[in-house]
């Protein structure tokens, strides 16, 4: 019996979340139902332009200290993106539909342009640090730890640097701009989820955590203690706490912002006038009042 061969891939099976990383954890104050759609129903999103550009830029700047200290120079450095473009590729065929929509000519000449920008980005990281002087301990580290609660945290931190006393400090690169003053705590969250698991792990408060935003040229940072980190696992276990109740009950609930207009399930969404796939999961218990009160960033 013949098989058709252009179907769609099967998506992975649905499963109650069993760990929580700081991206997840955004998207669960941002919105449950976006949560639910990428975390439950695994739902395919479409590849963008500016995600893909952060990804360049992190896996350049990450085999940038691959090369000797005197090497770490801005034309080597803009040297390697052409192969690390090729490796994201074949890595990620879903790229192919990055430049897809226009004509080859068109295409090809706005991929140039992205390429320029990720170029521009990369360049402007050496007027923000000095890899000649900088020897990370770990780049792009996965950590994961434990709560006596059971709550799994984990996540990928983009550099660990080491101070010869000691100190550590966690860097995290970002493409965009430095946010205004008014929304730098929702920045500084992922930050501090790194520091809690680093702290959980090490037995070691982080000494510093410093936010590169290449879009800007700004570099924040921030000096956490222990009671920081101790109001972010209570915050976390809150969000955990509702997580597990959405997830039992199936009550995930859109939280509609602006947001919403770059979201790629506006056709599945209540709030656009769709309808959300039949829920994978067995419900076990009925939603109870205030499900709507969630912890915020």
């Amino acid at each position: 019996m013949e098989t058709s061969t252009d179907q769609a891939p099967a998506r992975p099976a649905a499963a109650p979340p069993g760990s929580l990383s700081p991206s997840r954890a955004s998207d669960f104050m941002q919105c449950p139902l976006l949560y639910r759609f990428r975390v439950i129903d695994k739902l395919p999103e479409k590849p963008s332009e500016a995600a893909t550009r952060g990804t360049l830029v992190h896996a350049v700047l990450e085999r940038l200290f691959d090369a000797p200290a005197d090497e770490r120079t801005a034309p080597r450095a803009a040297a390697l993106i052409p192969g690390q473009w090729e490796r994201l590729r074949e890595s990620k065929p879903e790229l192919a539909e990055l430049f897809a929509s226009e004509g080859e000519e068109a295409a090809g000449e706005r991929m140039a342009r992205w390429l320029g920008d990720v170029e521009r980005l990369v360049e402007r990281w050496f007027t923000l640090e000095d890899p000649t002087r900088l020897e990370p301990v770990e780049r792009e580290l996965f950590v994961q730890a434990e709560l006596e609660s059971g709550l799994k945290l984990r996540g990928i931190i983009d550099r660990v640097d080491v101070a010869p006393t000691g100190e550590v400090r966690i860097v995290d690169y970002k493409t965009g701009k430095a946010p205004r003053p008014q929304y730098a705590e929702g920045a500084l969250f992922q930050m501090k989820f790194y520091a809690l698991v680093v702290w959980r792990l090490k037995g070691v408060v982080p000494r510093r955590l410093q936010l590169v935003y290449l879009g800007s040229g700004d570099v924040v940072t921030y000096d956490p203690v222990q009671a920081d980190l101790e109001r972010v696992e209570q915050k976390l276990l809150a969000l955990w706490e509702a997580i597990q109740q959405a997830t039992e009950t199936g009550d995930w609930r859109p939280r509609p912002t602006k947001l919403c207009g770059w979201c790629d399930h506006q056709a599945v969404c209540p709030e656009f006038g769709g309808t959300p796939p039949p829920y994978p999961l067995q419900i076990v218990s009925a939603p109870r009042a205030g499900a709507e009160d969630l912890p915020q960033a």
